[in-house]
């Protein structure tokens, strides 16, 4: 699936991952590729990137502190109010 993450102020990532898991405003919510069409308020947490690449696994974590998240269609689009690399 295709992943998305933009804050006002940066383009932070987009590419194929595995799947992400994200701090949602209730608790945290993973999303696997043909997860089903949903919109959710993101909290304050972690955020998970997994994606395999030539049989090599890559896990990249991020600090976010709210925002959005939509997906639709293989496509993960965040709207982040703030993240930390």
């Amino acid at each position: 699936m295709f992943l998305e993450i933009i804050t006002p102020d940066e383009n932070v990532f987009a590419g194929e991952v595995d799947h992400a898991t994200f701090p949602g405003s209730e608790g945290s919510f993973q999303v696997l590729n043909d997860h089903a069409a949903m919109v959710s308020s993101l909290g304050t947490g972690d955020l998970k990137i997994v994606s395999t690449h030539n049989k090599k696994t890559e896990e990249i974590h991020m600090a976010i502190d709210g925002g959005v998240v939509e997906i639709l269609n293989n496509k993960v689009l965040v709207l982040a109010e703030h993240i930390e690399k």
